[in-house]
């Protein structure tokens, strides 16, 4: 059952994101998916660390603000490891939206760490790796 939780836990993720149709996307469900001291790499030249709160605030404003329609992002394969009460998932992903008007595609690597909590699976960290 555990892997079934993570794949739950990680679609609701990804569908944080997801503002197709109009709707608003709820970017703010990732503080209930992860760790409150939880740690978010986005790779690259351009390096970032963020705290959860820190990574939630551009992004709400980004996807509700008309800049990013239509988007949304969606794993395209896995693989899960877990041992006790803790998980490592390497992911590849898909993305695409509408950004300032301009139509877009593409994709990258996200790892997500998580651990078992009492209320279940939640986030500890995750990176990612953005395709060119």
């Amino acid at each position: 059952m555990s892997k079934a939780e993570i794949d739950v836990v990680t679609a609701e993720f990804f569908g944080a994101f997801d503002n197709r149709g109009g709707k608003t996307a709820d970017v703010g469900r990732i503080r209930r998916l992860m760790l409150p001291g939880g740690v978010i790499v986005k790779t690259g030249p351009d390096l970032t660390s963020y705290t959860v709160d820190e990574f939630i605030e551009p992004r709400r404003l980004l996807l509700s603000g008309g800049r990013l329609a239509e988007f949304s992002e969606w794993e395209t394969s896995e693989r899960t490891e877990i041992a006790g009460d803790i998980a490592s998932r390497f992911g590849e992903y898909r993305k695409s939206g509408i950004l300032d008007g301009e139509p877009f595609e593409g994709g990258g690597t996200k790892t997500i760490q998580f651990v078992r909590t009492p209320q279940g699976w939640r986030i500890a960290a995750f990176a990612w790796f953005d395709q060119p």
